[in-house]
């Protein structure tokens, strides 16, 4: 009877966090197009949505026994919708760096609430997801709040969809001649791969990562230049 009960309640706890995991992915689906721009006017005008996931958040503690997947996406989704906030909350801005707070820039700000316990967007980042999930793609995966950035994915993570969601969109990313300009002897390419290099070269090389996804193959000793990163808002 004990072993019914608690399954019953994993079986709602499941179900709510899916439940929850839809109104993300509505508002996302509702307030950003395909090229990654979020229409921040809009959502400050209705922001039930987001206040309902943000509240959902703060009331769910991770699971120890979740999966890889299930975490790596429910952290992801967490950044992103405080990402959001703090876009909302020092809205009109033209960029995510303009942001500052009693000395603090914008991803060491305590304003994300997981589990009634306070992160920043850093935390998350650094300690969360690329310590314990060993995983490049979440790179793209990440709302940067920045025009140069990858493209803000229109929908939620889920356990289900992740690994093809960021096979996806790191395929994309690469591909965008906006953000990257790969030649057989020449890889131009963001800011993203200079910053987080020993995540993507822990295995090969940068170039073998790039050549991995870009439809034009560079050589192996090609040149690699990192190209200006425009922090502008990813704004509509």
């Amino acid at each position: 009877m004990r072993k019914t009960i608690i399954i019953i309640c994993l079986l709602f706890i499941n179900i709510q966090t899916q439940a929850q995991t839809d109104v993300f992915n509505a508002l996302l689906k509702t307030y950003v197009d395909n090229k990654g721009n979020v229409d921040y006017k809009g959502l400050r005008k209705n922001r039930a949505l987001l206040d309902i996931y943000l509240k959902h958040l703060d009331n769910t503690i991770p699971g120890k026994r979740w999966s890889s997947n299930k975490a790596k996406a429910f952290w992801m989704n967490a950044y992103n919708a405080y990402t959001i906030k703090l876009v909302l909350d020092s809205y009109p801005l033209k960029k995510i760096t303009a942001i500052k707070r009693q000395g603090k820039n914008a991803w060491k700000l305590p304003i994300a609430k997981v589990g009634k316990k306070e992160y920043t967007l850093d935390y998350i980042e650094h300690k969360i997801l690329r310590r314990w999930h060993d995983d490049a793609r979440v790179h793209v995966g990440l709302n940067a709040a920045s025009k140069s950035g990858p493209c803000f994915p229109p929908y939620a993570f889920t356990e289900k969809n992740i690994n093809a969601k960021l096979e996806a969109l790191m395929k994309k990313f690469i591909n965008d001649s906006t953000k990257n300009k790969i030649s057989l002897n020449k890889v131009e390419v963001s800011k993203v791969f200079e910053w987080y290099q020993e995540d993507f070269t822990s295995k090969n090389s940068l170039v073998d990562y790039i050549n991995k996804y870009s439809k034009i193959k560079a050589n192996d000793n090609a040149e690699v230049v990192y190209l200006n990163y425009n922090w502008d808002l990813n704004e509509k």
